[in-house]
């Protein structure tokens, strides 16, 4: 849920980049955090537990300037993809105001991702919220693997409701931004409605 800050009178958005673990969630917020300008973001916040694998959550604010006549930033979050860290799940995704999910495109990934699908459905669920009422882009990362997963077999199992997609390769930049931007306007869009 978006919130104005009482004194700065600045918007608070919440995304939230989840998926299963090492699809790339954190380095979609490392590539946002090289391409911006550093006037334009904060500190990036990634705790590890050694091998590179988020222990609670990664963060990352981003200044979007003023939206119609407020002064916006975007928090991101990451959440851990292991799944003995549920509850550290559950505790991001609340006041949750637009999600990326990031699948992993590798073929034997596909169990992951449909697990960490109905993970985040029964997520929302227990903060009351609703998944097709939030929100969300899905992003395919990992596209440039060999014999990666054809988007039409990820679209059947990941994407029934036709959300928006985008093709990435995080490691590279390719089509981070693009699903930043995506998400960003869906949550723009849905605060005006509201």
């Amino acid at each position: 849920m978006s919130l104005i800050h009482p004194v700065s009178g600045e918007l608070g958005c919440k995304v939230v980049y989840y998926g299963p673990a090492a699809s790339g969630k954190t380095t979609n917020l490392k590539h946002v955090y090289e391409r911006l300008d550093p006037a334009a973001r904060g500190k990036l916040i990634t705790p590890t537990d050694g091998p590179e694998r988020t222990l609670f959550f990664d963060f990352l604010p981003v200044d979007m300037g003023v939206v119609h006549g407020v002064r916006t930033r975007f928090h991101l979050y990451t959440v851990p993809g292991q799944s003995p860290q549920r509850e550290s799940r559950c505790l991001v995704l609340r006041g949750v105001d637009g999600l990326v999910f990031v699948a992993d495109s590798h073929p034997q990934r596909m169990a992951a991702n449909r697990e960490s699908l109905s993970d985040l459905e029964d997520n929302l669920l227990e903060s009351g919220l609703s998944i097709s009422e939030i929100p969300m882009v899905i992003q395919y990362n990992k596209r440039d693997l060999e014999g990666a997963t054809p988007i039409d077999e990820l679209q059947a199992e990941l994407n029934p409701s036709g959300r928006a997609v985008f093709e990435a390769v995080a490691i590279s930049g390719t089509g981070v931004l693009e699903s930043l931007t995506a998400i960003t306007r869906q949550v723009i869009k849905a605060l005006n409605r509201a």
